[in-house]
């Protein structure tokens, strides 16, 4: 299984071949993987948030999520489903080996796909191992922006919400460099917003403690144009771990003023990666809880919890000031 494993993950852009293979067994976490148990209806959204004192509207995230082989993303969903949440912000890698769209269908549609009307995504470097990933975008329809672009925005309450495509040192598709269509989009969408809050999501984490991949370097010039603006947190998937990080500038110094909060959150069900060289301002990391992480964005404020699968007891949480 090993041995096949490593065939496949040699043929994906970006998959790294210094984990476990998925073979249905427990990984390095001790987890026993899960086998789905797929309801038979899909049920209704729930498109309102439980409101209360503290206001605001609530999202759940996560990325590298489901899976053919270990059926992980069922638990996940249900810390999702019928919660009430407003939004579900999608990191990337949503559905392995290649983001094909029979797969799609068969694995994401039954379990995150319950409330695909509320979702709103973004491409991993697994779903362009179909051509331009056409299974994702096929899949997403007008939810995940343009084909030939992948990156969008959205207000959400009192947030600015913007949704942006890394797959471009990795895959070399759609480029995010400081001279790209993609940067200049940004800046001009950054300007033209009115909204005091914003966060922004893609899959690459700019910094990374994981060991499978470390720093991606060419989100350098989405973080400058980031906190150039004073937007507020950012949320990426591509590493197996959680990780939160204090509030830093682009050169990874702390700025308790101005500085972007980052969270990897690469615990929608795929294995575990493990924990390499610990970065500059991670204030949190594990690797052993799969999970979401639930975030309150109120009018100049935001809460956050990182919230286990049944059975796990780790949490994280927490709550922080927009600029």
């Amino acid at each position: 299984m090993k041995s096949h494993y490593l065939a496949l993950c040699a043929s994906i852009i970006g998959c790294s071949t210094n984990i476990a293979p998925p073979d249905g067994g427990a990984t390095d976490s001790g987890l026993a993987d899960v086998a789905a148990d797929v309801p038979s209806e899909a049920g209704s959204d729930a498109t309102t948030s439980d409101g209360g004192p503290t206001g605001g509207v609530v999202i759940a995230a996560a990325g590298d999520i489901s899976d053919a082989v270990i059926a992980r993303q069922q638990k996940t969903s249900d810390l999702i489903f019928g919660k009430g949440y407003d939004g579900v912000l999608l990191l990337g890698d949503n559905q392995y080996e290649s983001g094909a769209l029979s797969d799609y269908n068969k694995y994401f549609e039954p379990t995150w796909g319950r409330f695909k009307s509320i979702t709103y995504p973004v491409p991993g470097n697994h779903e362009y191992g179909t051509s331009n990933a056409s299974g994702y975008f096929s899949y997403f329809g007008s939810r995940a922006g343009e084909a030939t672009k992948g990156y969008y925005s959205f207000d959400l309450g009192d947030w600015h919400l913007i949704g942006l495509n890394t797959n471009d040192n990795n895959c070399g598709f759609v480029s995010c460099d400081a001279s790209s269509a993609q940067v200049a989009w940004l800046k001009a969408d950054l300007a033209q917003s009115t909204k005091k809050c914003t966060l922004a999501f893609w899959h690459h984490p700019r910094f990374n403690s994981g060991a499978a991949h470390g720093n991606f370097v060419g989100a350098q010039a989405i973080w400058d144009a980031l906190y150039a603006a004073g937007a507020d947190v950012v949320l990426n998937g591509h590493e197996h771990i959680y990780e939160r990080f204090d509030p830093q500038d682009p050169s990874a110094v702390a700025d308790a003023q101005k500085g972007i909060r980052q969270f990897t959150v690469g615990t929608g069900g795929r294995e575990v990666y493990s924990v390499g060289t610990v970065r500059p301002n991670s204030a949190v990391r594990r690797n052993d809880t799969y999970g979401i992480l639930k975030m309150r964005l109120k009018v100049d404020s935001y809460d956050w919890e990182f919230v286990p699968i049944d059975g796990s007891t780790f949490s994280d949480s927490g709550t922080g000031q927009c600029h």
